[in-house]
């Protein structure tokens, strides 16, 4: 059910689409299912494909990097959500990225984390499923071909690394869930719960920083008392272009942020606690098909959904939480460790390069960090 205010687009009748599926991911069944489920309905909605299959890591990111993709007209992902992280990685490293980066997208799910594919459904107002029948609605949605806009999170890394994210960024538990549980990926979604077990087993507390930028005009200083915002361009601070005449091919600014070199500005919030079970910034409603972590989000709030777990909480609080997360109730239980804000922007500052750092899924070494 389209929100009034959003704008859509249709693909075009008949339509050509590039498929990048990786053969691995999941528990494999990827191409069988596409063959199965998907390419039935596309044959019948006037969607011709072009079918590429992933050998190795980054393969689909170099793919869209390099390829014409004016002979598609939208490119599906049928993966995991860490095939979709490299296609827009790929795209944003592109010459003509701010062209390249309006050509629509689609999630097919078929990883064993479909937290993109699970959003979607939930914004599109169906029930929640999995599986098949998630599959199926997502090839649904790409049938009937409207397609609108999403909001993305451009990361800085103090080693000067910048990324680009649809999904979340996290720090502590949830992504040592995530990244230790990947030897379990041929259990499906199971491999999740499983992850979320042994970790609590041995519950980690992390020493840093944490700081954001809160969303609302009102939180804002007023437009005269804020200095030009300098541009970070790979972690250094770059000449402030006049409008239009930015170096073609340049990435955008990032204007709500400093250099990580520098203490995040007076009108920013510092988190008083430096010990977090887990940090977690989120941008879609879901974390996995049965975790709504955020179900106020929405495909372009411009809202970055900032939760933390502080230190102390004991491991059966920490269960409870997880449990209410897959009914989107966590926020119910009045949890004194759990925080929730929304953001602009956000700066994390881990103490030691303890514990991993996920982005849409994927690790990243443990360093400062801002969004």
């Amino acid at each position: 059910s389209p929100c009034p205010g959003d704008s859509y687009g249709v693909l075009p009748r008949p339509c050509h689409a590039l498929v990048l599926l990786n053969p691995q991911s999941g528990a494999g069944r990827a191409l069988e299912d596409f063959q199965a489920v998907v390419q039935p309905m596309l044959d019948e909605a006037e969607i011709t494909t072009t079918l590429f299959i992933t050998e190795r890591p980054h393969h689909a990111q170099e793919k869209v990097r390099d390829e014409d993709l004016s002979q598609w007209d939208t490119l599906v992902i049928m993966s995991g959500d860490g095939l979709l992280y490299e296609v827009v990685n790929g795209l944003m490293e592109r010459p003509d990225w701010a062209e390249a980066v309006k050509k629509p997208l689609c999630i097919l799910p078929g990883g064993s984390g479909n937290a993109l594919a699970a959003s979607i459904n939930h914004y599109a107002g169906n029930d929640h499923v999995a599986k098949k029948k998630l599959l199926m609605n997502c090839t649904f949605i790409l049938c009937k071909g409207l397609h609108t806009q999403m909001d993305l999170l451009s990361l800085s890394t103090a080693s000067g690394k910048r990324l680009f994210s649809f999904l979340g960024f996290g720090w502590g538990f949830i992504s040592d869930v995530d990244i230790e549980s990947e030897k379990y990926r041929r259990l499906g979604n199971a491999r999740f719960t499983l992850g979320t077990l042994q970790c609590l087993a041995k519950l980690r507390v992390y020493q840093g920083r944490l700081s954001y930028l809160p969303l609302g005009p009102e939180q804002d200083p007023p437009a005269a008392a804020q200095d030009p915002p300098v541009p970070v361009t790979n972690g250094q601070p770059g000449p402030v272009p006049a409008a239009g005449t930015a170096a073609p091919g340049a990435l955008p600014a990032d204007s709500l942020l400093v250099p990580l070199c520098q203490p995040v500005p007076p009108h920013w919030t510092v988190v008083p606690e430096e010990e977090f079970v887990t940090v977690y910034a989120i941008y879609q409603s879901h974390l996995g098909t049965n975790l709504l972590m955020a179900p106020a989000a929405r495909l372009h709030d411009g809202c970055i959904h900032l939760f933390y777990v502080t230190g102390g909480i004991g491991r059966v609080a920490l269960l409870k939480l997880f449990l209410a997360m897959g009914r989107g109730t966590h926020l119910e239980l009045g949890c004194a460790h759990l925080r929730y804000v929304r953001a602009r922007a956000f700066r994390l500052e881990p103490r030691s390069a303890a514990g991993i750092m996920t982005l849409d899924g994927e690790a990243l070494a443990c360093e400062p960090v801002q969004g």
